[in-house]
C-alpha cells in the first residue's frame, strides 16, 4: 500500500478525518534513476516533494506508539496529473511515485518533524519547508492509516507537501532533498508509447 496524505501542510487547517489519506498504485512506484514519464504533455503535470515513512508492521497504532513502527524514511515526489478523475487514478500513472535516494533507517532520524525538506526545479528552489510546520505530523498520519487498514512491512506514508507545487514538463530536472535522509536528482520527460 502506498498512502498519501492531503492534510499535512496548508495555511487553513483541515482536519485529517476530513481531508483523509488516498491510495496509490504500487505500478507507479520507481526510483530516481527511472524519471517522471509525463502520460498527458497537453495537461498540467505537478511536483510535489513529500516525506515518505516506510512502515514495519501493525493495526490500530496510538499515536505515541506510531513511530515505532517505521522501518526508514526516504524522499518521495507525488507527481500529479490535473483534470477531472479521482487524484489516487491522477497520482497513480507509471513513474509518478518515485522514492529515493535509499532507506533511512528510523534509527538514525529520532524526530522526523525536526527535518526540513527542499526541491528545486532546474537550479531554482521551488518548495522549502520545517517539517515542524505539518499540520498533521507523522505520528498522526500513521496512526490515523492505521484505523482503517493493517500497515505492512514496506508500506509508505507520504506525509504531504508545502506550498510551491508547480507545473514540469520534457527536459525539467527535479532535485529533492531532505536533510538527514538524501538528496536525489530526477529527470522528466515526455512518455512515448511503445
Amino acid at each position: 500500500m502506498q498512502a498519501d496524505s492531503a492534510a499535512s501542510f496548508g495555511r487553513a487547517p483541515m482536519p485529517l478525518e476530513q481531508a483523509g489519506l488516498f491510495l496509490k498504485a504500487v505500478s507507479s512506484l520507481v526510483g530516481p534513476s527511472a524519471g517522471v514519464a509525463r502520460r498527458f504533455p497537453a495537461r498540467r503535470t505537478d511536483y510535489e516533494v513529500e516525506l515518505v515513512a516506510i512502515i514495519g508492521e501493525a493495526s490500530d497504532i496510538d499515536p505515541p506508539r506510531a513511530l515505532d513502527i517505521v522501518a526508514g524514511y526516504a524522499v518521495g515526489l507525488d507527481i500529479t496529473v490535473r483534470g477531472p478523475e479521482d487524484r489516487s487514478f491522477r497520482k497513480s500513472l507509471d513513474t509518478y511515485t518515485v522514492v529515493g535516494p535509499w532507506m533511512t533507517s528510523a534509527d538514525d532520524i529520532p524526530d522526523p518533524q525536526a527535518l526540513t525538506m527542499s526541491l528545486a526545479l532546474n537550479g531554482v528552489t521551488k518548495q522549502h519547508t520545517s517539517l515542524r510546520d505539518m499540520i498533521a505530523g507523522v505520528r498522526a498520519l500513521i496512526a490515523y492509516a492505521s484505523t482503517f487498514a493493517t500497515l505492512n512491512p514496506g508500506d509508505m506514508i507520504f506525509t504531504g507537501t508545502p506550498a510551491g507545487v508547480g507545473p514540469i514538463g520534457h527536459g525539467d530536472v527535479i532535485v529533492a532533498e531532505i536533510d538527514g535522509i538524501g538528496r536525489m536528482q530526477v529527470a522528466v520527460r515526455d512518455h512515448v508509447e511503445s
